[in-house]
């Protein structure tokens, strides 16, 4: 048979043909990629409102300064003090770069030098809704790592209830080894009536 007569040869070349049109579509795709990965990152701030902005400033305040914790600073951002929005606060201590462990430390670290509280004292101001709100876990982080000598600080206590209260030294130990006291342990509060005339 005579090829130009074969129905399967003239099938052939428009097969051939497509392959150059099928490329076409696929170099413009690629083209089109880097345009889509150039936009620019900044974008997004663009986009946050100035209140969440002014929010995340003065979160960051309080925690470089005050060292307070992710719901204290929630909490006071949202406050009748502040007035920010729940959306604009929520945004602010979401994006806060904080270690909160160390923020409780350095607020726990502060309870100890200044008020010479005991380590139980501390722990349940540090995560007291009515304190600073810490949670547990960054509570305990502060008091294994704060520095202090604990019968010291139950000695400057015991001193100051004399001294601005007239307590008695057996009422004393009683208010330092309180739940509802000072809770000191009992080794930290004989420490402290045994040396408390030294």
């Amino acid at each position: 048979m005579d090829p130009a007569d074969d129905p399967a040869a003239d099938e052939v070349e428009p097969a051939t043909d497509e392959a150059p049109a099928d490329e076409v579509p696929a170099d413009d795709t690629s083209a089109e990629e880097p345009a889509e990965d150039s936009a620019p990152a900044e974008a997004a701030e663009d986009d946050v409102p100035q209140e969440y902005i002014s929010a995340l400033n003065s979160a960051e305040t309080y925690s470089d300064i005050m060292h307070m914790s992710y719901q204290g600073i929630y909490d006071q951002l949202t406050s009748e003090f502040d007035q920010f929005s729940d959306e604009a606060a929520q945004y602010a201590v979401d994006n806060l770069d904080v270690d909160w462990n160390e923020n409780a430390l350095a607020s726990g670290q502060s309870y100890a030098d200044t008020m010479h509280m005991s380590q139980q004292g501390i722990y349940d101001q540090l995560t007291s809704e009515y304190g600073e709100k810490f949670t547990e876990e960054q509570a305990q982080y502060a008091i294994e790592h704060i520095e202090a000598d604990w019968n010291e600080n139950a000695l400057i206590s015991a001193r100051s209830y004399r001294d601005n209260l007239d307590m008695s030294p057996e009422a004393i130990r009683d208010q330092l080894t309180s739940e509802y006291g000072d809770q000191f342990t009992q080794e930290q509060a004989d420490y402290a009536i045994e040396h408390l005339d030294d």
